[in-house]
Parts: structure tokens; C-alpha cells; sequence
């Protein structure tokens, strides 16, 4: 690996940290409050180039390497990670179509998301999480057309998004053996959005159910093969788990940076806290870790980009990015005492947001088992 960006990989970390600085952290506490994004921002997103960063050259987009959108979402990471995960959800929802779309898909997916317009990944539903095999919506083939029926949970950008990528069950009974991809828009008689979460952390993206009764979709907007859709997602999930490791990173330097500032300011005993060494241990550690997270995902990143094999690399990275963040996260409320444990200040909000990072897109056991599988078999 070669540890010099480039002048363009620099100029878009620039503009990025610009951004979050002015548009994003001030604000990050007020949307996380409210439960949603400020008003103007996702416009103020798309005009700065933040939700199509994952389209290629040929289709009007960016045409970015994942190490620059690495780049890029660690610094969303840091001004909120719930708007990270908006952002991040175009860049998922848009993998099945680049791994298995049509031509026509593709034009379609992708002029939607330089629109300026949301995209949705939905593959959970309420008895299907980590097993993708139990997907419960069925796709029945009706003619020219496939019949969905069923209920997606806790997808992100589900109640706002325009596009949407459902995964379904074409043969009863058939596990991952039956799982087939769809494009579907918003609009489409039969599906709508249901229950919005409330969760407790990325409070500002929007996270829903989706129902589809009777949803009618032509067989032209099937992604890939009849029964290929668990091999579609599980491509999909390698290359966007690198993503949410840098997000995660982000959140950490965030959370140090802000415990590092405290620490500094904080006195006890007539001197600040930053003097004891049992604080200074503790922020060590919390260095190490970040900077061990961040040389993994982009290791992550830059084997992707050389298209060798990395889907080991990227179970790696999401995973101990995401448990550094939610140890770096705790630690800072640590350093902060009561006043982390307090609304006033944003690191109990890191704190909180950063453990979705361990649960979304795979689990860090299922992370775990990608590992052990990679190693042993």
C-alpha cells in the first residue's frame, strides 16, 4: 500500500471536512433531538457531491475508488454518523445494481441518485436479520410480472427514499436458494412505508418498515437471476461493510478529539485531568485503536480497488472499527464523568450512535463467522 494520497484524494478529504464543519457538526446535537435531518441539508448534500459517490464515470457519477469514499464517509462519520448512514444507504442500495444490474437498471438507479434522491437496501424483515435465508416476502411470477407480499423492518432511508432494492423469496420454502433482488419505486401501487423506528442512536436518518401488498413488478426490474439474490447480497454487504467501518472510524476521532479538548480544559487537584496518568493511559489506548481501525479499513478499501479478493479484509475492518467505536465511544463519556453522561454534550450522542455500528449490515458475530470461515475452509 502507498500511504500518499493523492492530490485529488486530499482536495475531496478537504472539501469534506469543510462541509461537515459548517453544514453538519453545529447542527448534530438539534437533528439528533428532533429524529430527523435539518431542513436544506440533504439539498446542501447533493450539491457538494455527498450521495452518489459510489456512481461510476459512465453513468454521470464521480466514478470514485472505494479508499476515497472511505475518505469521505470517515469525515460524515465525525459531524454525524446518522447522516453518514443516510449517505452511506445510496451507496448500499446502488451495489446490487453494479454487481448484477441491467443496463436498463442501471440508467435507472443511477439517474435517480444523481438526482439528488434516496435509495433504500431492503432485505431484513421482523424473522429474518442475519438469516437471510428466512426471508418471508414472497415474489410470485405472474406472467411478464412478479406479486410481492410481505414486510421489510429497520431500513434505512425506508420512508423517504425514492428507489428501493427488495429482496424476496421467489420458490416457496427454498432458503437462500429462492432469494431474487427487484427495483422498486416509490409509488408503486401496493407499497408503502410503515412504522417509523425510534431508535437510540442515528437518530437523524430515517429508519422504517415497509409493507408491500400485492406489489406488482415487471420481470425487466428482477436484479440478476431468479434465486440469485443471497449471492447478490452478500457481494453487496463486502463491498459497503469497508464503508461502515470508516464511518465508525470517524465517530471515534470524533469522540477523541473531543475527550482529548476536555482533558486539556478539565482541572482536578489544581491541575487538569490531562496531567494523570491513568487519563493519558486511557486516551494512548484510544489512539491505538483508532489509527488500527483506520489502517484496516483502508487496507480493506485498497484491495478492493486492485480487484483481488477482500471480502475477509472487510469483514475485518467492519468489525473491529465498529467494536473501537463503541469502546472509544464509552471511554470518552469516561473521560467527560457527568458531564458525558449529559445531553449538553456530544459524547453520549457518539456513544449511542456508535452501536448500530456493531448490529447494521451484519453483526459482528456474523462478522466473526465470515472470518473464522475464511480462515478454515
Amino acid at each position: 500500500m502507498d500511504f500518499n494520497f493523492t492530490p485529488d484524494q486530499l482536495a475531496l478529504k478537504k472539501m469534506a471536512q469543510e462541509f461537515v464543519a459548517k453544514e453538519i457538526t453545529p447542527y448534530a446535537l438539534e437533528m439528533d433531538k428532533a429524529g430527523e435531518i435539518r431542513a436544506g441539508l440533504f439539498q446542501k448534500l447533493n450539491d457538494a457531491g455527498m450521495l452518489n459517490l459510489t456512481v461510476p464515470e459512465e453513468y454521470d457519477g464521480p466514478g470514485l475508488d472505494a479508499l476515497t469514499i472511505a475518505l469521505i464517509y470517515e469525515e460524515l462519520g465525525k459531524g454525524c454518523a446518522g447522516v453518514a448512514t443516510t449517505t452511506a444507504a445510496n451507496a448500499l442500495a446502488s451495489y446490487p445494481v453494479l454487481v448484477a444490474g441491467t443496463e436498463e437498471q442501471k440508467q435507472k438507479m443511477f439517474s435517480v441518485i444523481n438526482d439528488g434522491k434516496l435509495a433504500a437496501f431492503a432485505l431484513t424483515e421482523p424473522g429474518a436479520g442475519s438469516d437471510a435465508g428466512a426471508v418471508a416476502t414472497s415474489a410470485t411470477k405472474d406472467g411478464d410480472d412478479y406479486i410481492l407480499n410481505g414486510t421489510k423492518c429497520f431500513i434505512t432511508n425506508g420512508g423517504i427514499a425514492d428507489i428501493y432494492v427488495i429482496f424476496a423469496n421467489a420458490r416457496k420454502s427454498a432458503g437462500i436458494r429462492g432469494l431474487t433482488a427487484f427495483l422498486v419505486d416509490r409509488g408503486t401501487p401496493g407499497f408503502s412505508s410503515g412504522k417509523e423506528e425510534d431508535k437510540m442512536g442515528i437518530r437523524a436518518s430515517n429508519t422504517c418498515e415497509l409493507i408491500l401488498d400485492n406489489v406488482r413488478v415487471p420481470a425487466s426490474r428482477r436484479i440478476g437471476r431468479e434465486g440469485e439474490g443471497f449471492k447478490i447480497a452478500m457481494k453487496t454487504l463486502d463491498a459497503a461493510r469497508p464503508f461502515v467501518g470508516a464511518v465508525s472510524v470517524g465517530l471515534c476521532q470524533a469522540a477523541f478529539d473531543f475527550a482529548v479538548k476536555y482533558s486539556k480544559e478539565r482541572e482536578q487537584f489544581g491541575k487538569p485531568i490531562a496531567s494523570f496518568q491513568l487519563v493519558q493511559a486511557m486516551l494512548a489506548d484510544m489512539a491505538m485503536q483508532i489509527e488500527a481501525a483506520r489502517l484496516l479499513v483502508y487496507k480493506a478499501c485498497w484491495l478492493k480497488d486492485q480487484n483481488v479478493p477482500y471480502g475477509r479484509e472487510s469483514a475485518i475492518a467492519k468489525c473491529f472499527a465498529a467494536d473501537t467505536a463503541m469502546k472509544v465511544t464509552t471511554d470518552a463519556v469516561q473521560v467527560l464523568g457527568g458531564y458525558g453522561y449529559s445531553r449538553e454534550y456530544p459524547a453520549e450522542k457518539y456513544m449511542r450512535d456508535a452501536k448500530i455500528m456493531q448490529i447494521y449490515e451484519g453483526t459482528n458475530q456474523i462478522q466473526r463467522l465470515v472470518i473464522a470461515n475464511n480462515i478454515l475452509y
